[in-house]
């Protein structure tokens, strides 16, 4: 797995590949409460704020954090097993060359990307041999 100081603290797109192994029931009621199932799941974020790259991960690799974001609930529970970056990408741009893969599907409209206009959500579920590359 990529250590978030291995990733610059620079402006850029991630991946992370999770590894989610109890289902989940998520407590966001505007998108009905749904439940993950146990399995593998990619979620594209992105990180322009201070610390780039390297501080978004590395929240996204902690425990105990304040819940922000959809994917803190999926980051507490879930452990991260692989992290795919570009600099200045674009979260939905991963998205999409991601989700464009056989057995790639997003379980949960919305989730991720309340602020997107263009993709109908940022995790994805993904089969178990799925690698993080593009």
């Amino acid at each position: 797995m990529t250590e978030a100081f291995d990733l610059p603290n620079l402006p850029g797109a991630y991946a992370l590949l999770l590894h989610l192994p109890r289902p989940l029931r998520l407590p966001l009621a505007r998108l009905g409460r749904p439940t993950l199932a146990p399995g593998r799941y990619v979620y594209c974020g992105s990180a322009y704020g201070p610390g780039g790259l390297s501080a978004r991960v590395g929240r996204h690799l902690r425990r105990g954090k304040t819940i922000r974001w959809h994917v803190d609930h999926l980051t507490e529970r879930a452990k991260v097993v692989d992290v795919l970056w570009e600099l200045n990408g674009s979260e939905c741009e991963l998205r999409r060359r991601l989700g464009g893969t056989a057995g790639v599907h997003a379980p949960v409209a919305g989730f991720g990307s309340s602020d997107c206009r263009q993709c109908t959500a940022h995790l994805l579920s993904v089969p178990p041999d799925f690698a993080l590359t593009i």
